[in-house]
């Protein structure tokens, strides 16, 4: 006999999930242009409380000075994390049913393969059945 199900005690606290996932920070094109305004502003050796105190990586001043000088300020708006991706939704989701028919028409195959042995199992056993009675 199952248990009932229990209910949880006054003193459990049930996390909430939007708070547990973690996401990417996004910083703005302001905050951005800002913070190299700061970080050319600043005197050997104070760039590290910097980057300590906006808890960035130089890595990220870096590509925001490339963005900046390649294209300007409209390439600091960028949005998507990470490079563009190879293939469109479309294209991955025809290449998943592509995948997936050709599994199902495999199984088919051993199928129809399953069949044609039984059929000829039985035709063989009425021939030896057949065979035997006069």
């Amino acid at each position: 006999m199952p248990k009932p199900p229990t209910e949880l005690p006054d003193h459990q606290v049930t996390p909430n999930p939007k708070l547990e996932k973690r996401t990417r920070r996004q910083f703005s094109t302001e905050y951005k242009l800002r913070i190299l305004a700061e970080a050319d502003a600043c005197q050997h050796g104070e760039l590290g409380q910097l980057l300590r105190r906006e808890k960035l990586y130089n890595s990220q001043l870096t590509t925001w000075r490339k963005e900046l000088a390649e294209s300007g300020v409209e390439k600091l708006h960028k949005t998507a994390p990470g490079p563009n991706p190879s293939k469109t939704p479309e294209q991955k989701r025809i290449e998943a049913l592509e995948r997936e028919n050709a599994r199902l028409q495999q199984r088919l195959s051993t199928a129809e393969d399953c069949l044609s042995l039984q059929k000829k199992a039985l035709s063989m056993l009425d021939r030896m059945n057949n065979g035997s009675e006069p």
